[in-house]
């Protein structure tokens, strides 16, 4: 196989996994309208305390094993030592479950003090799942590091339908307990949501279990055509440690930030100013559960992109085929930018519409578009660092992440106590610390990846022609989007449905616009195109030509 079609494979597959990604986030933003409905902002500030640190711990003990396993896992592969491989697979599983166990006890013995007594309760609802996602993980690295997105693709959508559905009937039946015997039903529905989690995670388990079951016999073929030494289990437990530390370390610091957050916003909202528990849990439902969840959803392309890259980056690093790991880099960023950018203008453009569709509960959909609105830079920020992080990780840095995510994490809890104290901002100070620290970690790993490869980014094709593409497209989308409510009441007074069909015909309007703009500049070619899954047919229907 030639560097080239390795190159595109990895566009591919990494186009599956992003494809799978933006459904799970949009099924997760459909589920979330009636949840939020049914749990109300207090109840989202609950789950959303309680989340964050059940993610910190997830984090901890296997939330990055897929990337890491994947990492080591092809390095094997790509020298033919498959039985070594088979060896890290099985370290990899005994250590998520040691790991996992222990993570589970410490969230349901720990929880009162991580997040107070209202998220306690739906903290030790989360506990079990710890356990159940270390060998998620695990399988999923592991055909990762073939090259192939497919099962976890399947399994991620899988996880989310069926976390949205039992998450939605637990809500609503545990709200209603928690009305009969007089409980709080913002905890009890916000408990209720939570196990939808732990229902998705043991559903994809089983699923990915039994796909790998049915590949036992091409396993089997390679192991028995592998006549290189192997490695002891000590040693393969050292090298699983060794990967997986930094790659924990790196998503502990990414996602210990949100936490430290919360807590600082709630000791001084509630101890300073004098807010409620339930005042306080509203306003972060608010900034967390809404405007934070929707910048996720473009963010999930950098994620699989990410993904899908570490095993070939790590393949050409080991075989000393730098400029083809610095082409890989490069045009991986490349594509992610002329995503990223134009979704962070679409939803500064129309925050309120797209607001209004996902949470259309009237009394925060002011404050949550703004909220959004401000937060949408950071899509932009998060994705070029996420897929600089697997850069350096793939390429044996996987300590400069740490390093990077860490003085972020400093400079950002500097700056939020600042902004909590001497300005009148409430949820706003969240908004702008999570811009500033999504900016402090692009600028130190873009700066560590250029010196590590020495990458090559043309700023006006990657940044500037998108950039300034997705102004005009966030002008032509706006502006369809006012002329087509005007009848209806405006942009402030329009209906539910109006706004529906409104904000769907500009997004699609402004799509067309985006892509004309950068075809007829030559900014995005045929191979680009070719590149991502089902590119050939649209490339052979617009008639765009290769960049020459």
């Amino acid at each position: 196989m030639s560097f080239e079609s390795t190159s595109k494979g990895i566009i591919k597959q990494a186009g599956i996994l992003a494809g799978a990604g933006i459904i799970v986030r949009i099924i997760g933003l459909l589920y979330k309208s009636p949840l939020t409905s049914i749990i109300g902002d207090e109840g989202n500030g609950y789950y959303n305390s309680a989340y964050n640190w059940y993610i910190i711990i997830l984090m901890i003990s296997s939330y990055s094993i897929p990337s890491a396993v994947s990492r080591v896992l092809a390095q094997k592969f790509v020298l033919g030592e498959y039985r070594n491989a088979q060896k890290l697979f099985r370290a990899a599983m005994i250590y998520v479950l040691i790991v996992g166990a222990i993570g589970s006890l410490i969230l349901t013995l720990a929880a009162r003090p991580m997040v107070g007594e209202g998220g306690a309760y739906v903290l030790r609802v989360f506990a079990p799942t710890v356990f159940l996602y270390g060998p998620l993980g695990v399988l999923r690295g592991y055909f990762q590091a073939h090259k192939t997105m497919v099962p976890t693709s399947v399994s991620q959508i899988a996880e989310q339908i069926i976390n949205a559905v039992v998450s939605i009937m637990a809500a609503y039946f545990m709200t209603g307990y928690a009305v009969r015997t007089s409980a709080n039903k913002a905890v009890y529905g916000a408990a209720g949501s939570a196990l939808g989690t732990g229902a998705g995670v043991l559903l994809a388990l089983i699923f990915m279990s039994l796909v790998y079951l049915y590949n036992r016999k091409y396993i089997r073929r390679n192991l028995g055509k592998d006549a290189h030494p192997t490695d002891s289990y000590k040693d393969c437990f050292v090298m699983i440690i060794t990967v997986v530390t930094p790659f924990l370390l790196s998503a502990f610091l990414y996602n210990i930030t949100p936490n430290i957050n919360q807590k600082l916003f709630y000791h001084v909202m509630q101890k300073t100013r004098g807010l409620t528990e339930s005042a306080t849990a509203s306003l972060y439902g608010v900034y967390s559960g809404k405007a934070l969840t929707i910048t996720n959803i473009p963010i999930a392309m950098a994620s699989a992109m990410a993904a899908a890259m570490i095993p070939g980056i790590s393949e050409k690093f080991i075989q000393g085929r730098l400029e083809e790991a610095n082409t890989i880099a490069t045009k991986v960023i490349r594509i992610s930018m002329m995503i990223a950018i134009p979704a962070a203008v679409g939803l500064c453009a129309l925050a309120r519409p797209i607001t209004m569709i996902l949470f259309p509960q009237r009394a925060s959909l002011d404050q949550a578009s703004l909220l959004l609105a401000v937060l949408a830079v950071t899509v932009i920020f998060y994705s070029q660092s996420t897929i600089t992080n697997s850069v350096l990780q793939g390429t044996g840095r996987a300590s400069v992440p740490v390093k990077n995510a860490l003085i972020a994490l400093v400079l950002q809890t500097v700056l939020l106590l600042i902004l909590l104290y001497v300005s009148p901002l409430d949820n706003m100070v969240l908004v702008v610390t999570r811009v500033f620290y999504a900016f402090i970690m692009f600028l130190l790993n873009d700066i560590a990846c250029r010196k590590r490869l020495g990458l090559k980014i043309n700023a006006i094709q990657v940044y500037i022609m998108p950039f300034i593409a997705s102004v005009i497209m966030g002008g032509a989308s706006f502006g369809l989007y006012y002329l087509i409510t005007l009848p209806f009441g405006g942009y402030r007074g329009t209906g539910y449905l109006v706004n529906l069909l409104a904000t769907a015909v500009a997004i699609m309007a402004g799509a067309v616009v985006y892509g004309a703009f950068l075809i007829k500049t030559r900014v995005l070619t045929g191979d680009d195109l070719r590149s991502l899954p089902g590119g050939r047919k649209l490339a052979g229907l617009i008639k765009i030509k290769n960049n020459t």
